[in-house]
């Protein structure tokens, strides 16, 4: 610490301890927020999915949430272009790679903020946590497809041409195909998508709209988050819901384990605030949450996980680093070079 911390420490010790004693000579303004008590997070996740979250978070600390909205890879990119200028303490990421994407400008976490999640779901440079987990999976139409494929190549079959839907802007979608270079290399996955556009598959803007293709028969399989089919349920009731997921088998790549998760800033000016936050992401209100308004997987260790979903330690997800799942523009490059960034 240089001179001029300690003597910007002193001063803060001062102000804190005349305000304390209550004194009618302080010239401090009693509404201006502390360090402990605002917090500035961008979220890639979208205001509709976790602002009650974030009130839920103020109601529980006292700390009020300035939140800024937006796609996780423009966070990033905002992020790399504020650099550490940035107001923001916490970025809380839909998608692992825009995580990666800005590691460099997160200080590392506490130990026990790590060790709440299995390994593979935080950074390696102990930079940010996972928080929730979503898993990719063929929805199908059980007339259409009475017996879907479990594995990406079981895709590839010419009796699903013209059949399968899918989201080629969405970020799952190319997360999925950046973690298909990463683990069979960059020709191998060419090749594959090559063979999936041979297929004609149908592009859909949402994962949403590739769900209700599938369910009213529009395209007999999709490949969307786990999630989905399980959001129209909790709003249509079972009995009303044609499709069905189908898990992908044991190490496939098509059953990637992303991850929505968090760090802070070491430019934050907030930091205690910040890890306070990093806590209730952890804590059993958040996972309560999740569990039954977003249906993810919660990567807490020991927690209970939403109904309707098979066990966590059952999906035998492919191994991968997912800060390797950063570099979206390759992949990006990629699908356009193959004809499958239609929309």
């Amino acid at each position: 610490m240089n001179s001029l911390q300690k003597k910007l420490v002193a001063v803060t010790a001062l102000i804190l301890t005349i305000s304390a004693c209550g004194s009618s000579g302080s010239n401090s303004d009693s509404t201006t927020p502390t360090a402990d008590t605002r917090l500035t997070v961008y979220s890639g996740r979208s205001e509709e999915l976790v602002k009650d979250l974030f009130t839920a978070f103020t109601t529980e600390t006292g700390i009020s949430v300035d939140a800024r909205y937006g796609d996780s890879g423009e966070m990033a990119a905002l992020l790399l272009t504020e650099g550490s200028s940035s107001p923001a303490d916490v970025f809380f990421s839909q998608d692992a790679g825009a995580l990666g994407a800005v590691e460099n400008l997160f200080a590392e976490l506490p130990e026990q903020s790590l060790s709440n999640v299995d390994s593979q779901y935080s950074a390696a440079s102990k930079k940010w946590v996972g928080v929730t987990g979503r898993v990719r999976v063929v929805v199908y139409n059980p007339s259409l497809a009475p017996t879907p494929p479990n594995t990406i190549d079981g895709l590839l079959d010419p009796q699903w041409t013209g059949k399968i839907g899918f989201a080629p802007t969405n970020a799952s979608w190319q997360s999925f195909v950046t973690a298909l270079r990463v683990l069979r290399g960059e020709e191998a996955a060419e090749k594959w998508l090559t063979a999936f556009a041979k297929n004609k598959p149908v592009a859909f803007e949402k994962n949403g709209a590739v769900r209700d293709a599938v369910n009213t028969g529009e395209v007999s399989l999709g490949l969307v988050n786990h999630y989905y089919l399980l959001e129209k349920i909790a709003a249509e009731g079972a009995s009303a819901v044609t499709a069905k997921n189908q898990f992908m088998a044991a190490g496939d790549v098509g059953g990637l384990v992303n991850v929505a998760g968090a760090g802070i800033l070491a430019s934050a000016k907030h930091s205690g605030a910040a890890q306070k936050f990093i806590d209730f992401l952890q804590s059993e209100t958040a996972a309560e949450y999740f569990r039954t308004r977003t249906w993810e997987y919660i990567l807490t260790k020991g927690a209970t996980q939403a109904e309707g979903i098979p066990a966590f330690a059952d999906l035998k997800a492919p191994s991968i680093d997912l800060s390797d799942l950063k570099s979206l523009d390759v992949t990006q490059e990629l699908l356009q070079k193959v004809g499958l960034l239609t929309k």
